[in-house]
């Protein structure tokens, strides 16, 4: 009997052949604390380091960043190691500031449907063609994020990465549901790369191995991961947040699992 044939589906995972990653501490603390974590992302062969300067933070009495100060403390070790820098703009009025310093600018979850910030952006970015990561809420629709993504780019910057970053579920276990199903149906959908944020669904330390090995395999573009050389001191996030020498071991295995799909890390 003759076997029927069938449409070949898709591989929805395949979109680069290079994985980046975005790695670095919550917030940026000192210059002795990130440059401990740049040293280690440089040592690895890795292209960026991120970290919070202005933090949005949901207690009003929590660390709330460093501000110019932390843009100075990231300017100062990224050129010492030659790294690319990303960290998130919370309100109109620092744009340019961040601009000035940094190589890419990552807006929140807190911001997703602030559309006159996203629009703000994409003025700003317009001519430069700045790397904009941005992030879905955390109740947000896919059709929303691919929507606001659009307040970004009607002025002609399209350097545009998702972020998906985990939803606020019923589950209580993690932080935030990781949706993963968000790579295939945001290559499907879009022709936006998609970055994962395995540290914040993940909310320990322990589980963000796993969620970056699963990104890998689904087909992550990028991938972002909290770095910070003493967890137990961070002033926020420490829970989820890798030292230095567990960042390496897991770099080296997700390495591993990208040659497997003949990509590679960067």
């Amino acid at each position: 009997m003759r076997r029927a044939r069938y449409a070949k589906i898709p591989d929805l995972g395949a979109r680069t052949d290079e994985i980046t990653i975005f790695a670095g501490p919550c917030s940026i603390e000192s210059l002795e604390q990130f440059d401990a974590v740049a040293e280690t992302v440089a040592h690895l062969g890795l292209s960026w380091i991120r970290g919070g300067a202005f933090k949005p933070r949901t207690n009003l009495h929590s660390f709330q960043g460093l501000g110019e100060q932390a843009l100075q403390i990231m300017n100062e070790s990224s050129s010492k190691h030659g790294l690319k820098t990303l960290t998130e703009v919370m309100d109109s009025e620092h744009i340019k500031l961040v601009q000035d310093c940094c190589d890419g600018i990552q807006i929140g979850s807190r911001n997703f449907q602030n559309f006159s910030l996203l629009r703000d952006i994409g003025i700003a970015t317009a001519e430069s063609k700045t790397m904009v990561l941005f992030k879905r809420g955390f109740a947000g629709t896919i059709a929303e994020w691919l929507s606001a993504a659009e307040y970004i780019t009607q002025h002609g910057n399209d350097n545009v990465v998702l972020c998906e970053r985990g939803l606020r579920t019923f589950e209580t276990a993690t932080r935030f549901t990781l949706d993963i199903s968000a790579v295939p149906v945001i290559h499907k959908q879009s022709l936006f790369p998609i970055c994962i944020d395995v540290s914040h669904p993940a909310g320990q330390r322990d589980l963000v191995p796993s969620l970056a090995k699963a990104a890998i395999a689904a087909g992550a573009d990028s991938l972002m991961i909290e770095v910070h050389p003493d967890p137990q001191k961070a002033l926020s996030d420490g829970a989820q947040q890798l030292t230095p020498e567990q960042f390496e071991d897991l770099v080296l295995e997700l390495r591993d699992i990208a040659a497997v799909l003949g990509k590679k890390i960067v």
